[in-house]
């Protein structure tokens, strides 16, 4: 039987109490409301709601009422949850109320700072039926011990808090939704207005680590012998995206296999999982490893560690994760062809340009570089019928002034035809070294000869050639290129780029050699290196052998600048 004349004021706190649980949707709040409502119902001098590990091995959090930050120092770390009274609840979630701790066989004692408490009370609180934690109480303020009618309150204070818990729970997940959703979005749109693809990885990277929650974002993309290896990283304060930038997970390790087979990895603690095998896992505890698919392919992964001691991620945050991970992978793709067509685009437009400036501009010039050498040519007749000194002169300079003139012609409509040449090159990723950026002239010219120029390099030329002689030399090399396109009959060019080579005073210089065995020029003789010959500081040009020694074509031409 209940003591009425104390339950029923108990009814009006009762009531209050279980208006004021629901009365915030943040789950925090309601776990902290939960506690003091029940003090204030119970009239208790401490309460606690201790919130239990999704395993069920111990507690996850404590949230306290009535007791003071100081006293809470010196308690210190949260207690196990694995002996004592709370160890009871946690092992069998069911009501327990014990008038005195001191004279309870099942106590364990308090830790060192913990105040004394005599009487204790505790209740499992229940969401959809599954035990998410337990809420205790101790010691009323009027010094008396708890009763069964106190328990009863408390049961009913415990179930409605269990629905509080489910529906903050239920807006939290749709709040963390909300928020993962909208960060996809930010993350395609990011994508799809423009950038690098080092930038683009890094913005997956950092979005991804800021909703999560992470210590970092990190991409790791496959390697040539079939690992993965950090490409990108984004981190919070404290810490140097540097540091992780190379690290490698070797071929056939757990995590990979895992991985390629598109599932994601999850680990409570990457410190002593023995799945996890980069250098840089000692200083993270869990952690999500997401696959970065595309038709079925595996393009990368998305991983987004914790610091160890950090809490584990839940079911709904490792969903929402996976599914920006799969959003993520095909905004990087749509990008990477957005790309592709805007390439193509520019690489159409150069084309059509060329074509243009070839089949217009070039041949107005040479049509008339054609009638200023006519007129020079008939100038030099009349001159020379004429049989006066005068006349004789003026038709000297006049020649000379029409020379001059087709000169002039000449050398631009050559500037104009590599500028064509350059323009015809596929566009790409400019190299960075003197071999690379040699190789790429080549490669591109090979696809206009229709066979590829044979390169050989003397000496340590990435070394040795800096700026500003490597981009002479590649502009000296564009122009021979160029000048070799244009030559009849062309089937065979040769690229030598030395750096050990001397000058003729003893200085070291860099000399590049283009052969080739077309039909000369009108007005280049063979060996003769004609006026695409390139030149740069201390740089000289002469004839050479054509390929095929002793024949009459083949061209070659010399350029060399001290280093």
């Amino acid at each position: 039987m209940h003591d009425e004349g104390r339950t029923a004021p108990g009814l009006p706190l009762l009531l209050d109490a279980v208006l004021s649980v629901g009365s915030d949707l943040e789950l925090r709040g309601t776990l902290q409301h939960i506690v003091d409502s029940a003090i204030e119902l119970s009239g208790a001098r401490y309460g606690a709601l201790g919130v239990i590990r999704p395993d069920g091995a111990g507690i996850s959090e404590l949230f306290t009422a009535g007791m003071g930050e100081a006293a809470k120092k010196l308690i210190g770390q949260l207690p196990d949850a694995h002996s004592g009274l709370l160890g009871i609840l946690v092992q069998v979630p069911r009501p327990l109320l014990v008038p005195s701790i001191a004279a309870d066989v099942r106590a364990a004692g308090f830790p060192p700072g913990h105040p004394v408490m005599e009487s204790f009370v505790g209740v499992p609180v229940r969401v959809n039926t599954k035990v998410f934690g337990n809420l205790y109480l101790t010691d009323k303020r009027d010094g008396t011990p708890f009763t069964s009618d106190d328990l009863a309150l408390l049961r009913v204070l415990a179930a409605q808090a269990g629905i509080a818990i489910g529906n903050a729970r239920l807006y939290e997940q749709a709040r963390l939704r909300e928020h993962w959703i909208e960060g996809a979005a930010a993350v395609t749109t990011s994508l799809l207005h423009g950038g690098s693809e080092s930038e683009a990885l890094v913005t997956v990277a950092e979005k991804a680590r800021s909703l999560a929650g992470a210590n970092a974002g990190i991409i790791l993309q496959p390697t040539e012998a079939g690992g993965m290896e950090i490409v990108a990283a984004a981190t919070g304060p404290g810490d140097d995206a540097a540091d992780y930038l190379g690290t490698a997970i070797a071929p056939g390790s757990a995590v990979l296999e895992q991985l390629l087979g598109g599932k994601p990895v999850f680990v409570d603690d990457s410190a002593t999982d023995a799945r996890m095998t980069t250098a840089v896992r000692t200083r993270f505890g869990p952690s999500m490893l997401l696959p970065l698919q595309s038709g079925g392919k595996l393009i990368g992964t998305l991983a987004l560690p914790r610091l160890r001691g950090a809490a584990p991620y839940t079911r709904t945050e490792r969903l929402l994760a996976s599914q920006f991970a799969s959003q993520a992978a095909l905004a990087m793709v749509l990008a990477d062809g957005r790309d592709a067509r805007e390439r193509l685009a520019v690489f159409e437009d150069r084309d059509r340009i060329a074509r243009d400036l070839h089949d217009l501009v070039v041949q107005r010039l040479f049509a008339t570089e054609m009638m200023l050498e006519s007129t020079r040519r008939r100038a030099k007749v009349a001159a020379a019928g004429s049989g006066t000194c005068d006349a004789s002169d003026a038709g000297h300079e006049m020649d000379s002034l029409l020379g001059r003139a087709v000169d002039e012609l000449d050398s631009t409509i050559q500037e104009v035809r590599t500028a064509i040449f350059a323009l015809q090159q596929p566009p790409a990723d400019a190299p960075t070294t003197v071999r690379g950026k040699v190789l790429r002239e080549t490669a591109g010219a090979g696809t206009l000869l229709g066979f590829a120029p044979s390169v050989h390099f003397e000496g340590a030329v990435d070394t040795l050639v800096g700026s500003p002689v490597d981009k002479q030399l590649v502009a000296a090399l564009r122009g021979a290129l160029a000048a070799a396109h244009r030559r009849a009959a062309v089937s065979l060019v040769r690229v030598r780029v030395d750096a050990t080579a001397v000058l003729p005073d003893g200085r070291p210089c860099v000399r590049l050699t283009v052969t080739d065995d077309g039909e000369p020029e009108d007005g280049v003789q063979p060996g003769d290196d004609g006026p695409d010959a390139g030149t740069g500081p201390g740089a000289g040009t002469g004839p050479g052998p054509g390929p095929e020694a002793g024949t009459a074509r083949g061209t070659t031409l010399t350029w060399q600048a001290p280093l």
